[in-house]
């Protein structure tokens, strides 16, 4: 059986991916907005580097946004897993966008960024819990599953 925080990290690394796509698509073909990993990168002082953006990306994604969220996940106030998801993305993308202003470092954005960066990120931060919540549910639905073939009950 694999405990809740291993289902957050596997939930979160899933979730991760799934925006990776969308921000590697930006980053190779539109450029429309700033990427997601450069601005992380400048967020912890290291310029441009896109591949430590890459792997910062993915450290804070998978383990812990994952594991943070599969610890609240019950006393999250909505009915199901993606709005559980979608809610705790948008609270993480509220909490960026405080950290980014009491930083005060204008080169966290390039001059390309504008409202219609902050808003790709607010998307691909829903896209992120909505995926997240999702895997999550389906990973604890599995458990229960697993649970009852092993003890002889039937799953609810």
């Amino acid at each position: 059986m694999m405990s809740r925080v291993k289902q957050g990290i596997a939930a979160g690394f899933i979730a991760t991916v799934a925006v990776s796509i969308l921000e590697a698509a930006n980053l190779l073909f539109a450029k429309v907005f700033d990427p997601f990993p450069e601005i992380v990168a400048r967020m912890f002082g290291l310029g441009s580097n896109l591949t430590a953006g890459w792997a910062i990306h993915f450290v804070i994604g998978s383990l812990i946004m994952g594991p943070l969220f599969a610890v609240i996940y019950a006393r999250l106030p909505t009915n199901t897993p993606e709005t559980k998801g979608i809610l705790f993305a948008v609270a993480a993308w509220v909490a960026m966008m405080l950290i980014i202003t009491m930083m005060g470092d204008p080169r966290t954005f390039t001059g390309s960024a504008g409202f219609g960066t902050f808003g790709w990120m607010l998307i691909t931060h829903m896209v992120f819990g909505g995926v997240m919540g999702n895997v999550f549910a389906r990973l604890l639905a599995r458990e229960k599953r697993a649970a009852a073939f092993i003890h002889g009950a039937p799953a609810h």
